[in-house]
């Protein structure tokens, strides 16, 4: 990972390259990601490229909303191991693929729910949500936010889209939220990778009426409503 100019363990490097083989040999397709090489890009370095980031670097725990297959949730659970990671995962199957692969790590709990559910059970205990190709930004934060404490932090995985539309419903929904922005890094995980790492500031105890109903938040996002 010298293009992000962090160093990483040979142990833990192992560790996120057989996690590369699990998928691979799943009979069920698990992701459109196929072979090594795209994975170690397209998964591995642009999940550890979060820890460029002060907020993802030195945190405690996070919570890492639609897991998906794992990423970044597993592969800063592996490259931390003093990290408690949280992955939630409401479709069945992926989550059962995480509780498998993550067996062998001990800092790593699944929660096989929709993150409204789990925000009922331990609404603001989280000082880090992550969450990568979780949808448009609003959407996203109103997932976060309710899980993340007040001083806590949200960060987001983000294609290249500057556009200021997107950008000012997100800035609105963020306030909706108790949440203030705090800065966008651009970052090249690997050759041709073009990654914003947004981040938002929990300033303020999200009200309660966050998160909506499942669902809600995706038909009728905050910074529409606006």
């Amino acid at each position: 990972m010298a293009g992000l100019g962090l160093t990483l363990d040979p142990g833990h490097a192992g560790r996120m390259l057989a996690l590369l083989d699990l998928i691979a040999a799943e009979p069920q397709n698990l992701t459109a990601i196929a072979g090594t090489g795209p994975g170690i890009d397209r998964h591995l370095a642009d999940s550890l490229a979060g820890l460029t980031l002060p907020a993802v670097a030195s945190a405690t725990a996070l919570v890492d909303i639609g897991s998906g297959v794992g990423f970044p949730g597993l592969a800063l659970a592996i490259a931390r191991p003093e990290l408690a990671v949280t992955l939630v995962e409401s479709e069945g199957r992926k989550a059962d693929w995480l509780r498998r692969a993550s067996a062998t790590i001990p800092n790593v709990r699944v929660v096989a729910d929709r993150s409204e559910h789990l925000a009922e059970r331990e609404r603001e205990t989280f000082p880090l949500a992550t969450m990568r190709a979780l949808g448009p930004l609003p959407v996203a934060l109103e997932l976060a936010a309710p899980l993340v404490a007040v001083g806590g932090s949200v960060v987001a995985w983000r294609g290249d889209d500057d556009d200021p539309a997107r950008e000012a419903a997100g800035a609105r929904a963020a306030a909706e939220l108790g949440l203030e922005p705090a800065g966008i890094a651009a970052v090249e995980p690997f050759p041709g990778a073009r990654r914003r790492l947004q981040t938002f500031v929990k300033v303020a105890p999200t009200p309660a009426r966050f998160p909506r109903p499942p669902g809600r938040a995706a038909k009728r996002p905050l910074g529409e409503d606006s």
